[in-house]
């Protein structure tokens, strides 16, 4: 009865509005707290919904007649289809190393598809280079050096000098020349381009030392070690994927790629003390002119044999402008030459455009 009458006490001597407001408050701190409660966990447990986001992940449609070098390859049986699909996922959803390998294509390419040619080896052969190396002057474990990865006895054995001051693996044409000495006489050997692109990984002896084992005739046929028996068909999915980057869903603009830089040459026949001092009196610098002669290895070149070497400078303009303002400048004079040509007027508009 005391706390009763202790309540009522409490209700008459406070007025109706004051107790109103009290109740309204504690009902909103109650609602808000349930409400904050409630926000908090579903935010915690909800899962990420990807489709959200326009993520979209899809398997790949290989194409029926894919070839090597014009030579068919089989789709007969679940192993071929399989190793094709597992080299077509890793190439084509490895976007960031995909992308790098199309603009180091980009610059590269032009440079060995002529001695490919000149060589009458099949153009498909520059994508080994491309697995090998990813186009970089790599150095693998084994000392295979340069884009091709040369090891130094095949590299000798096929006309590349190597000392203490010079490694021709790192020079890209004449290690491209030693590589297609390697696949003529590889296919002297075996008469299938497909063949010579495994050996290159197994070497020729390794390669028809299989064959006889196993009494077959096509790579395809083959049980080989985990590299080899993947080397034609990574070969394969990353020529696809550069040659049709648009089915695969990449989108690239000229401007994104890594361009040729037209070089001048100067040739030396005697001795050059210090390539630093020989490269600013030529109005370089030690840094440009060993990424354009990555083969001279040392601060020195003696030549005690008077050989004549070429070394490469790229075009002065090349390194004080931007690519896309000296591409500018050079349609600007193929158009103004075909204008004279024409006798018609320049059309503005199409550099504009450009």
């Amino acid at each position: 009865m005391k706390l009763k009458d202790n309540i009522l006490q409490f209700l008459k001597g406070k007025r109706l509005w004051q107790i109103t407001l009290v109740f309204f408050g504690v009902v909103v701190v109650a609602l808000f707290m349930s409400w904050f409660t409630y926000v908090f966990s579903n935010h915690k447990e909800k899962p990420i919904d990807y489709a959200d986001n326009n993520i979209r992940i899809f398997g790949l449609n290989i194409t029926k007649n894919l070839n090597f070098a014009g030579e068919s390859v089989p789709q007969n049986d679940f192993s071929i289809k399989e190793r094709l699909d597992r080299e077509f996922l890793k190439n084509t959803y490895w976007h960031s190393n995909a992308l790098l390998l199309f603009k180091r294509a980009n610059r590269w390419f032009p440079v060995m598809e002529p001695i490919l040619k000149k060589n009458n080896v099949p153009d498909d052969f520059k994508y080994i280079a491309l697995i090998e190396s990813h186009l970089t002057n790599a150095v693998s474990p084994q000392g295979a050096t340069g884009f091709w990865q040369f090891i130094e006895p095949t590299a000798v054995n096929y006309g590349l000098e190597i000392n203490d001051e010079v490694d021709e693996r790192y020079h890209v044409e004449k290690s491209t020349e030693a590589a297609c000495k390697y696949f003529k006489d590889g296919y002297a050997r075996f008469c299938n381009w497909t063949l010579v692109a495994a050996s290159y990984n197994l070497g020729m002896g390794g390669i028809e030392n299989k064959l006889a084992d196993q009494k077959v005739k096509s790579y395809y046929d083959l049980s080989l070690n985990e590299e080899t028996g993947r080397y034609v068909y990574r070969i394969l999915a990353i020529k696809t994927l550069m040659q049709h980057p648009e089915l695969f869903g990449f989108e690239l603009k000229k401007k994104d790629l890594y361009h040729k830089i037209p070089t001048i040459n100067i040739k030396v026949d005697s001795s050059i003390t210090n390539l630093s001092d020989f490269a600013i009196i030529k109005g370089y610098n030690l840094k440009v002119l060993k990424l354009f002669n990555p083969w001279l290895r040392n601060e020195s070149l003696k030549n005690t044999e008077k050989k004549t070497y070429v070394i490469q400078f790229p075009k002065k303009e090349y390194l004080e402008r931007a690519f896309d303002e000296i591409e500018l400048d050079s349609l600007k004079n193929a158009l103004k030459i075909m204008n004279r040509e024409n006798k018609s007027p320049l059309k503005d508009s199409i550099v504009q455009q450009h």
